[in-house]
């Protein structure tokens, strides 16, 4: 089915409101263009046909004049031999091919109307295709730089989290080491609460193996 039914819908149509409601603009441009251009190759093959007849036409008409010409002439003739019987039979045959003169020059009348309808009609659609020729030009650059615009914006958003996460790999490492620091020099001033325990543990065997000890030798004296 065809976005536009008759000429009248090419020259009268709103491009960019046809635009504005396609789910795809640069398709949508795409059918309007080629079907802008079948329709004007439909018109102008009718004013090429329209052009053919006129021709034709004009080629009836010299043809049928001379006919009548020589009617008066022969009617003329007959009149000047005293034939007055054949003057009015060539006037009679003058009077029939006049009305069929009359006849093409009214079709000839139609033809000229036609042919300069179409060619305004050839005009129009030929205005309107450039018109709608520079709106594709127009939305092909368009969609040109937003792509280029969503591609740089791409990148650089890509650039700027990747330094993101250097700088926070960095800040994460920087705090490691500082923690390393700080575990060192706690291990080095002081032993910590575990130590501590652990070592007042030990000491305590200790004693209870050296009090143990003495009692046995204490037993043995």
């Amino acid at each position: 089915m065809g976005i536009f039914s008759r000429f009248a819908d090419i020259v009268n149509s709103n491009i960019s409101a046809l635009l504005d409601k396609a789910e795809d603009p640069s398709k949508m441009i795409r059918l309007i263009i080629q079907e802008m251009e079948d329709t004007l190759v439909e018109v102008r093959t009718n004013l090429a046909k329209a052009i053919a007849d006129k021709k034709e036409l004009a080629r009836r008409v010299g043809k049928i004049e001379s006919q009548v010409e020589d009617w008066q002439t022969k009617a003329s003739l007959a009149l000047s031999k005293s034939r007055e019987d054949l003057a009015r039979a060539a006037l009679i045959e003058k009077q029939k091919l006049q009305k069929v003169v009359a006849e093409l020059h009214t079709e000839q009348t139609l033809v000229e109307e036609t042919i300069d309808k179409l060619g305004q009609e050839v005009k129009k659609l030929e205005a309107k295709i450039l018109e709608t020729r520079a709106r594709q030009q127009t939305l092909t650059m368009r969609q040109t730089v937003a792509g280029n615009r969503k591609q740089v914006q791409e990148q650089l958003h890509a650039g700027r989290t990747a330094e993101a996460m250097a700088k926070f790999d960095q800040f994460e490492k920087k705090i490691d080491r500082l923690e390393a620091d700080a575990d060192s020099y706690a291990v080095s001033e002081s032993p910590s609460l575990d130590a501590q325990f652990a070592d007042l543990q030990a000491e305590e065997e200790i004693e209870q193996e050296l009090n143990k000890l003495k009692q046995s030798m204490q037993d043995k004296s």
